[in-house]
């Protein structure tokens, strides 16, 4: 199938990722959500994140032009889906609003739509199952930053078709990720493995056994993390964190119930970068942690 139109549901952090790297693909990508104000600040964020590109050589400023071109923003859902070819969705990990919209997105979308959820934890089949195009349906979990890392994973749902995972991939790769095809189970692979790596260090700051920026920086120089798990967990979001912990507590058993540290942290309001402070506190310019 050729996909020619992308609109991604949700203008957040990981919405507008997706559609950042959509346009650098090649695809006409119209941005959807609540308010005219987040689309432009996911617009703006959007440029920002592609001139920095240019000036570290990795596209030209012609590309970078290019890309804006294709990129629309429309607050209004119905109107937005009702020509896409692929729509992603990028809104909150609540299994309640999901399948609300994807309902929604199934009447006003055209027949061969294929419907796609950005979700890193909950279940495709579920959702499949709130459209009459459960074929049609698929998962494809991208990652933060989504202009930086390379991976997507993949997943079926119990009535998803080849042509419908051929499509994914294919859009996948010309949107410059590598994939990983994924059997359909709770937090797939990356989500179940870096949800017990993150609430052990959770485990470990509670008792005391090293400060969050050692624990931090034993992973990054003793394991070669990219990241160490309390600056990922700033990056992704603490209530995000908590809500797929307490998910994959529901699905998996004892092993993932959530610290209770990264619960106070929580119910405190320390969500991460996004508020300005989580593990760590954050300038309104943060180069890292502080």
């Amino acid at each position: 199938m050729s996909i020619k139109t992308v609109v991604v549901i949700g203008a957040g952090i990981m919405g507008r990722g997706i559609a950042h790297v959509s346009v650098l693909g090649g695809f006409n990508t119209i941005l959807n959500d609540v308010s005219d104000d987040f689309l432009q600040k996911a617009q703006d964020r959007i440029r920002k994140d592609l001139q920095q590109g240019v000036e570290l050589g990795k596209l030209s400023g012609e590309v970078m032009n290019t890309s804006l071109q294709r990129l629309g923003l429309d607050a209004d859902m119905e109107r937005a889906a009702k020509n896409a070819d692929l729509v992603i969705e990028a809104v909150p990990e609540r299994i309640d609003l999901k399948l609300e919209l994807f309902a929604r997105l199934d009447r006003v979308c055209a027949p061969h739509t294929v419907l796609a959820s950005n979700t890193s934890a909950l279940s495709i089949t579920e959702m499949a199952a709130a459209t009459k195009r459960p074929q049609q349906f698929i998962g494809m979990h991208f990652f933060n930053p989504v202009h930086k890392m390379k991976l997507v994973e993949i997943i079926r749902g119990l009535e998803t078709n080849n042509e419908t995972f051929q499509t994914v991939e294919s859009v996948s790769r010309k949107m410059g990720k590598e994939t990983v095809e994924v059997r359909e189970s709770p937090g797939f692979v990356t989500s179940r493995i870096n949800a017990l790596i993150g609430n052990e260090a959770f485990y470990m700051l509670q008792e005391g056994i090293a400060s969050a920026r050692d624990i931090d920086k034993a992973l990054k120089l003793g394991l070669n993390h990219p990241m160490g798990p309390f600056e990922m967990v700033d990056l992704v979001g603490l209530d995000t964190r908590l809500s797929i912990l307490n998910f994959l507590h529901q699905t998996l058993g004892e092993k993932y119930r959530p610290c209770p540290l990264l619960v106070k942290y929580v119910k405190a309001g320390r969500l991460g970068k996004k508020v300005g402070k989580g593990v760590y506190e954050y300038s309104d310019n943060p180069g890292g942690p502080s």
